[in-house]
């Protein structure tokens, strides 16, 4: 029996012993990869640095190097300097001056997620998914995300003129836009609309968005609300904990809302916790091409656990999360470490929320764009009648998806209300 035991245990030391091995000479040969790859960019930076024809500082070649391999990761890592990665939290503020626009990059040229309620970019007619193909005449071809930010903000009643690629309409034109101060108001319009529907526009997902919908919901509870519309349309995110309080006033406690994962950080489960939600109204959320991240979590989550009415067109698409760290010099480095999975399992990323029900807007609407044409930098050189944006105005009363909305809400209350089979015969 001993014996047997002393087999058994030199065979595990015997087992373990190879696989530590095998870890060891794993962990040595990423090593030996890496320092020959890093032999390659010292060598390169040395080349440069002997041979360009001008003198360059060290720092800024780094720097460089540094955008360039975090720019082919994804269109969200990026590399920010010291003066951008301060730009960078100025955002968190709420109060800034800008054209009120959420912008990405893809297919090489800036492209709008959602544009803000009463901001400069929304009054000129603005709209998701619209291409900024230049900033002041200049191309914006392979232009960082935070370079784009840097000509577009600036000082209040200043102008800026940027040149818009609309796919839908297959038209070039010039939208003059003067600069103002951005005053976010998360919550943009709290109101009973008609046979008790309430409604509620949340314009972005901030540090106390939560409270200031928790407040609006009360106030609607009090004049008699029996449904809800809550609008997400062109809400491109924001704080994730805000996203998550927000999808609790109407599931049960200790249900998952969201669930992220990533290399670094494997599953993370976020769940609901607020203490009385507001289970017994019907609800519909209304989304649209820009509605993004924050927006999708909470959509994604009340239709899959079947609690909201998901209607309008699919949504954006942005579910994952940037994390930003800093480094030593002041500058920082922003990387996607997680991506967004909603409680069923479904990834958001590049996927978007697909509604229930889909309302077009109406005939002023435009269709999501389609991708862009490789020569569209050619197209773009050739056109030389760029037209002015038309001008738009919110007119709610013209709002083909609210009405659709309203309209479908009043068909589930009714539902609702139907008595099933069995209680009819008794």
């Amino acid at each position: 029996m001993l014996k047997n035991m002393l087999r058994i245990l030199m065979f595990a030391c015997l087992l373990f012993g190879i696989t530590f091995y095998s870890f060891s000479q794993i962990e040595k040969k990423n090593k030996e990869d890496n320092a020959k790859e890093l032999t390659l960019f010292s060598d390169t930076l040395a080349i440069v640095k002997n041979e360009y024809v001008d003198d360059i500082e060290t720092k800024k070649l780094i720097y460089g190097a540094i955008k360039g391999m975090l720019s082919n990761l994804d269109a969200y890592s990026q590399f920010l300097d010291p003066e951008e990665y301060n730009e960078l939290k100025i955002d968190t503020v709420g109060e800034f001056g800008g054209l009120g626009i959420e912008i990405t990059i893809k297919d090489g040229f800036l492209m709008v997620i959602s544009q803000i309620l009463d901001t400069p970019a929304w009054k000129a007619g603005i709209k998701s998914q619209d291409r900024i193909v230049k900033i002041d005449k200049k191309v914006t071809k392979d232009m960082t995300l935070q370079e784009a930010v840097k000509k577009l903000r600036g000082k209040p009643g200043t102008q800026v003129i940027i040149t818009i690629w609309r796919e839908s309409k297959q038209k070039l034109f010039d939208v003059n836009i003067r600069r103002d101060i951005i005053k976010i108001k998360d919550v943009r319009y709290c109101q009973i609309l008609e046979d008790k529907i309430g409604y509620i526009r949340l314009v972005e997902f901030r540090e106390k968005s939560d409270e200031m919908l928790e407040e609006s919901l009360e106030k609607l509870k009090k004049e008699g609300m029996d449904s809800l519309i809550l609008d997400l349309r062109n809400n491109p995110g924001g704080i994730l904990e805000s996203a998550i309080n927000i999808t609790g006033f109407f599931i049960e406690p200790n249900k998952v809302i969201v669930s992220t994962n990533g290399k670094k950080n494997k599953k993370i489960e976020y769940k609901s916790k607020f203490p009385n939600p507001y289970l017994n109204i019907p609800i519909l959320i209304l989304i649209n091409e820009g509605s993004a991240s924050g927006s999708e979590i909470v959509a994604g989550a009340l239709q899959d656990y079947k609690r909201a009415v998901i209607a309008g067109k699919k949504s954006f698409g942005k579910g994952s999360v940037q994390s930003v760290i800093p480094l030593v010099d002041g500058s920082a480095i922003r990387v996607t470490t997680n991506k967004y999975y909603t409680p069923m399992g479904r990834t958001i990323h590049n996927e978007g929320i697909h509604p229930d029900v889909e309302i077009e807007p109406d005939e002023n609407g435009e269709k999501a764009n389609k991708d862009l044409d490789e020569d569209l930098l050619t197209k773009i050189e050739k056109l030389d009648n760029i037209e002015q944006a038309p001008e738009e105005t919110l007119d709610y009363k013209k709002d083909t998806q609210l009405k659709g909305a309203i309209n479908l809400i009043k068909g589930i209350k009714i539902y609702k209300n139907i008595p099933d089979e069995e209680n009819k015969n008794k």
